[in-house]
């Protein structure tokens, strides 16, 4: 066991009372997921789910910062540029794991604290409860990296209420703290002091049953009152997201926004012209075509969308202009919505 127990392990597992627990550890790199972490949670998941004695999973993040920041992109693009097989592994590995979690028998608690976005959401949001924080960040921004939001995201967004999952996908929206909960992202919200007082209750409940983990996490979450008065940060948007993102193209919600005019609207445009206008018209006909599907069915989709995706030029440009060069200023290719065909998209 010393490997699991090694504090320069990028992830730990290990096993205390009633409860697996998994701590994301590459705090540096906000506890991005790379193949080697995937490898090593995946058979652990499934060992618990068929162990007697582990009643629950937890899965957490160190330093403080993050849950867990996404997938490591950097380590994709590398092997993309040189053909690398680890295109296919990663990412076959990273949705069975979605689907592990999504499908997992036993209760599974995500202590999502700091910043959740794209893998750490894929991670997290697919298990039984989710526990926000007052510094919980989540956002799924893939529409900025010539990519799409991937790990069950045409599963979970198109599920949220209204069309804000729509809203979310297109534009990367960052949601903060208790608006995580109000969505649906979250079940419960505990303040982030609490957390470590949270898990040593939860390791110490004897044999407990779904409910009574259910039970112990809603007395954590009644007696939280941070920003409990403060109003929903797209509450007053919610109207406007909803007939706005219901347009049934690209180019439609486009010309909606527009023709709106509000400083709202207009900040969307501007937000979405910046975006990949594949990743835009992908990501639409995701979300879509995943809000009939099973969780299953959309991690095949995904897959074969990721891979297609590598095949392409938007993604290396999109991670060059955001992650590596840093200067934001991705060169589309094609560089118009009007561009993209619906062949293409098709295809």
């Amino acid at each position: 066991m010393s490997k699991q127990t090694d504090s320069a392990a990028e992830v730990l597992l290990e096993k205390k009372g009633a409860a697996g627990i998994i701590t994301l550890n590459r705090p540096k790199a906000l506890n991005a997921l790379n193949l080697s972490m995937i490898q090593q949670i995946y058979p652990q998941i499934k060992t618990w789910e068929q162990d007697p004695e582990t009643f629950l999973i937890i899965i957490k993040g160190t330093g403080g910062k993050a849950f867990c920041a996404g997938g490591d992109i950097r380590a994709i693009t590398e092997a993309g540029k040189v053909g690398d097989k680890l295109l296919q592994d990663f990412f076959r590995g990273e949705y069975r794991l979605n689907n592990a979690i999504g499908t997992c028998k036993k209760p599974y608690v995500a202590l999502i604290d700091g910043i959740t976005m794209g893998g750490g959401v894929g991670v997290s949001v697919h298990g039984h409860f989710r526990v926000a924080t007052e510094k919980t960040v989540f956002a799924m921004p893939e529409t900025a990296i010539g990519l799409f939001p991937d790990v069950g995201g045409g599963y979970f967004l198109p599920r949220l209420s209204g069309k804000l999952g729509y809203y979310l996908a297109l534009t990367g929206c960052r949601l903060k703290g208790r608006d995580v909960l109000r969505v649906g992202i979250a079940t419960h919200f505990v303040e982030s002091e609490k957390l470590p007082a949270l898990e040593k209750d939860l390791i110490a409940l004897k044999s407990p049953s779904k409910e009574k983990i259910a039970d112990l996490l809603n007395s954590y979450h009644m007696k939280c009152t941070i920003d409990q008065e403060k109003e929903f940060a797209l509450h007053e948007h919610m109207e406007k997201i909803n007939s706005l993102f219901s347009a049934n193209s690209m180019e439609e919600i486009v010309k909606k926004l527009k023709q709106d005019g509000s400083p709202f609207a207009m900040k969307q445009l501007e937000t979405i012209n910046k975006m990949s206008p594949t990743s835009l018209k992908l990501t639409l006909r995701q979300l879509r075509e995943g809000a009939s599907m099973s969780l299953q069915e959309v991690l095949r989709m995904e897959y074969r969308l990721s891979q297609a995706c590598m095949k392409g030029h938007d993604f290396y440009e999109g991670v060059r202009a955001v992650l590596i060069d840093k200067d934001q200023s991705p060169k589309w290719k094609p560089a118009a919505l009007e561009e993209v065909s619906d062949e293409f998209v098709d295809n």
